[in-house]
């Protein structure tokens, strides 16, 4: 076959027919074998070569350091070398050209790839299976099997010598997978009895302690309900930045791009996961908010926990503070989103009130009425959804732009208002106090806040200081049935001004409820008068 240039097929016939039938069962039992040559003459000039593999009789032992492996194939190849190649280096040497590569890949994928450690304290094991490799490979150079000169022939060792490295990858991959199972796995429930029993700020003692989640804010001092996905999350983190502590620097490397891509995946996952809860207003789209707020507070808590004890190259290159603003940014993002929610809700629910025109007519008082209890319904659901998980003080502020937004656009429109009937007036007054009474409830809410965040300065002004429109419509009530010569002292005295009135809402207010008369135009020259 030399002579007439078929050596590379003919060879590579048995090549793949070695492979099929000798080698990839050899090397996927991995149990002990032996090997029987019988030599069988067929005629003066050829004699027949049959190569027997028997197994030993204790098949059941683990092959753990590849010893095992590597004697059965070197059995195999020797039999090769003087049977089928007659110990002529060259034809060994293109038979091994011919198989090697599928060796190789066969030992690392079926043993090599699955022998690395699954904890780092296990790395300093592997050196017994480096051992193992490097002789099998050098028993291979010595029959012209494999290059003596070519490192790409030594696949397996160059493998087996970067094991840290393989470990390393493999441990990252499967610390991503376990990050994004637990994100696409959790419901974001939240705990009825939560809900029920209302923020946990309002607890004491081990009563706080009962909701597993409920999580201390790192530079906050206050706590929050968090997701279990939130919390999962951090203690995966924590465990690796803690083996990042016990590792080689290779193997550190890894550990500490694995815990920065982890954090990463709960940005890339939640949103998308829960896309459609966070275009609504509900409980899961705060409890997320909650999520990122305690996210960006353990990440800027990472270095001072853990740069210490990291390698010494990890400490040069290790930074997680980069990542609190995107957190910080996703958690006021979902926030305004909610607040935007509300206030486009309330919107639409004050503009089925037609401006509060003909309140004196049954039918226009109805729909006004109607309006205002849909306004009243939407804030109640907000104080449901939000006091229980909002940080106090972040309810405290949410909830003042949502009153301010509802109050100042109903005052607003009650102020546009133009000749209006005596009855109608009493009608407006009517309705801001039904709504100021509906609103009750939410407002003892925002004055718990305030007192416990101030208890030796509260006073009521600075819930109106809070929420400049409810005093303002709480005014708007009153000059509703009061004289017109009062207003007009109201204004002079710079009452109605330090409420929030200008000159003209005050005039248009007088010329839609008094008719024309001296007394009016008096008035109205003594309010545009005013020094």
């Amino acid at each position: 076959m030399e002579v007439i240039g078929i050596l590379d097929y003919g060879l590579a016939k048995v090549a793949d027919q070695m492979i099929k039938h000798v080698i990839i069962p050899v090397v996927k039992k991995g149990s002990s074998i032996s090997t029987m040559v019988d030599l069988k003459d067929v005629s003066k000039e050829m004699t027949e070569a049959i190569l027997k593999i028997l197994s030993t009789s204790n098949p059941t032992k683990v092959d753990m350091d590849g010893e095992i492996i590597y004697s059965g194939i070197i059995q195999v190849i020797n039999f090769v070398c003087k049977c089928i190649c007659f110990e002529n280096p060259a034809w060994t040497r293109c038979f091994g050209r011919l198989t090697w590569p599928r060796i190789s890949e066969l030992i690392i994928s079926n043993f090599l790839s699955k022998a690395i450690p699954e904890d780092a304290s296990k790395l300093a094991g592997f050196q017994k299976i480096i051992k193992h490799t490097y002789e099998f490979e050098t028993a291979l150079k010595e029959k012209a099997f494999i290059s003596a000169s070519d490192s790409t022939d030594q696949k397996l060792s160059n493998f087996a010598e970067n094991v840290e490295l393989h470990f390393a990858s493999r441990k990252k991959t499967e610390i991503l997978a376990k990050a994004r199972n637990l994100l696409l796995q959790c419901d974001f429930t939240i705990p009825q009895e939560y809900t029920r029993n209302g923020h946990p700020m309002k607890n004491s003692g081990t009563a706080v302690n009962y909701y597993e989640h409920v999580v201390d804010l790192l530079f906050l001092s206050e706590r929050c309900l968090v997701s279990k996905a939130a919390t999962q999350l951090m203690d995966l983190v924590h465990q690796t930045l803690k083996d990042i502590c016990l590792s080689s620097p290779r193997v550190a490397l890894e550990f500490y791009h694995a815990a920065r891509d982890a954090l990463i995946l709960y940005d890339a996952v939640v949103p998308v996961k829960l896309e459609r809860q966070l275009d609504a207003v509900n409980q899961v789209a705060v409890l997320i908010h909650n999520d990122c707020l305690y996210l960006s507070q353990e990440i800027l808590g990472l270095a001072f926990e853990y740069r210490p004890d990291f390698p010494i190259s990890i400490k040069e290159h290790a930074v997680f503070v980069d990542l609190a603003p995107r957190f910080q940014v996703m958690a006021e993002e979902i926030l305004q989103k909610q607040i935007q929610l509300v206030i486009s809700n309330l919107k639409e629910a004050i503009d089925g009130a037609d401006g509060f025109q003909n309140t004196h007519q049954a039918q226009q008082f109805e729909s006004a009425k109607f309006s205002i209890d849909q306004v009243v319904f939407i804030l109640e659901k907000v104080h449901i959804i939000w006091e229980p998980l909002l940080l106090p003080s972040t309810y405290k502020k949410s909830l003042c732009m949502v009153l301010e937004s509802v109050l100042s656009r109903i005052t607003k429109d009650i102020l546009l208002l133009d000749d209006m009937a005596a009855e109608e007036t009493l009608q407006l007054q009517r309705l801001i106090h039904l709504m100021l009474e509906s609103i009750s409830s939410l407002m003892e809410s925002l004055i718990t806040v305030i007192q416990k965040e101030r208890p030796e300065e509260y006073h009521t002004s600075l819930v109106d200081d809070l929420i400049p429109s409810l005093r303002k419509i709480r005014k708007v009530a009153e000059l509703l049935d009061m004289p017109l010569k009062s207003i007009t002292t109201a204004w002079e005295s710079g009452e109605l001004i330090s409420i929030g009135f200008t000159m003209l809402e005050v005039k248009d207010f007088i010329k839609a409820i008094f008719t024309d008369s001296p007394l009016r135009k008096e008035c109205l020259w003594r309010i545009e008068n005013v020094c």
